[in-house]
């Protein structure tokens, strides 16, 4: 088994997984116009992405023991190639849309965009529990390490998209055969990339699981499941991914109307941040505590999206989506590990509870946010999504103080009590 090539391969599926999210950003107007759907009419073709990332996550996490992770990851890379080309060989609607299920054609759309949700979902189901088997003696800091590829894959996705902008003349006055050509080549770039991890992962042999290396029955992994600290952790977690992911979908096209500027580059300049930053998220956590540091990120991703209402220039946009990109640098890897850290018992499943949840959260939030930006503007989009990182604050303030009282945060064993 070689521990690198499997990290290595890892983080390119999660390369894959954020490029569709940029990407898929990127193209959303321009999807819009040639299936003739309205800005909430998007948003519900979003929703299925997440249902669909959602219900893989669960239902992968729960089979790693039992499948394995190299055949998850290689059904992955397969609906990653199946989505994207349903999606580009599409024919257009005659006309507007009223129901999404009321025409043939955006049926077929919604459940490209479900299979796409799948194919992230298995991603996300397999390299959690991978990293955490490869890395038991630092599961935090490895977390973050495999998650900065998330914006990396988001700084990939959106300088291709914005390349290809540029290149074909996106941006300024074309035909319609010329724009619907650009979407296509910009999500056809997809395929490529996971391609490339099912190369990584041929052939290479797959660790068990660190719940099942330690004989952890099934009944101490439900056991660890239904722990009060647990669900408030759960609870949070819902919280978390809709304010990282539910805004960032939207941002491309809520920062374009607000300010008339590129907005995919306000999305790769926040994931450049999320990028750095998350090389430095295990010593940091070991500094502040997880809790004491995702308490400072609640705070700061408050503010960034109130600001982010309110911007009318590129330097006041770029200046809000600093505060916001710093916030929710270490929401999502942090909450993994530290779901692994303090429910070892729980194993893959614990670890897809929580991606489940994040994804789940945001395929509720998309479609309210997408009614918000139709009916009172994209400020309000923001300043209404504004409230949940307040929210958190408080669950996060109160789980730092609860270690502080305890002397402070350490991981569990999983052999321990």
């Amino acid at each position: 088994m070689d521990r690198n090539r499997l990290f290595i391969a890892s983080c390119v599926a999660l390369v894959t997984t954020s490029m569709v999210f940029s990407i898929r950003g990127d193209v959303l107007d321009a999807l819009g116009n040639d299936f003739q759907l309205n800005k909430e009419q998007l948003g519900q073709l979003l929703s299925p992405a997440f249902l669909g990332f959602t219900l893989s996550i669960l239902i992968g996490g729960s089979l790693v023991d039992l499948f394995g992770m190299r055949r998850l990851l290689t059904i992955s890379g397969l609906f990653y190639v199946g989505a994207i080309v349903a999606i580009v060989s599409a024919p257009f609607p005659a006309g507007p849309v009223e129901s999404l299920f009321g025409n043939p054609i955006t049926t077929l759309l919604w459940f490209a965009m479900l299979t796409l949700g799948l194919a992230q979902g298995l991603v996300e189901g397999v390299i959690n529990p991978l990293c955490s088997t490869l890395f038991p003696e630092d599961k935090t800091h490895r977390m973050n390490v495999l998650h900065a590829w998330w914006p990396g894959g988001l700084i990939v996705g959106g300088l291709l998209a914005f390349g290809i902008t540029k290149v074909m003349g996106l941006d300024g006055e074309i035909g319609a055969e010329a724009a619907t050509l650009g979407w296509r080549i910009k999500l056809m770039t997809i395929p490529i990339v996971a391609v490339a991890y099912l190369f990584l992962i041929r052939g290479q042999q797959f660790p068990a699981t660190e719940r099942v290396s330690a004989g952890v029955s099934n009944r101490d992994m439900l056991l660890d499941l239904v722990r009060p600290s647990f669900i408030c952790l759960w609870i949070c977690m819902w919280l978390t991914s809709a304010t990282e992911l539910g805004p960032d979908q939207w941002v491309p096209s809520l920062i374009t109307n607000l300010t008339g500027m590129q907005g995919i580059l306000i999305l790769v300049y926040t994931a450049g941040i999320m990028f750095v930053l998350r090389f430095f998220g295990g010593p940091l956590a070991h500094k502040f505590s997880p809790f004491g540091l995702m308490t400072i990120s609640a705070v700061l991703a408050a503010a960034g999206l109130y600001s982010l209402g309110l911007v009318s220039t590129m330097f006041g946009a770029f200046a809000a989506a600093t505060l916001f990109g710093v916030g929710k640098t270490y929401f999502w890897p942090t909450m993994l590990g530290v779901t692994s850290e303090l429910f070892p018992k729980g194993g893959p499943v614990a670890l897809a509870l929580m991606g489940g949840t994040g994804n789940l959260a945001i395929a509720f939030v998309l479609p309210i946010m997408g009614g918000w930006y139709e009916n009172e503007g994209a400020a309000a989009a923001f300043h209404y999504v504004s409230v949940l990182p307040v929210t958190l604050v408080v669950f996060f303030g109160l789980f730092f103080l609860h270690f502080q009282r305890k002397g402070g945060y350490k991981p569990e064993q999983i052999g321990g009590a």
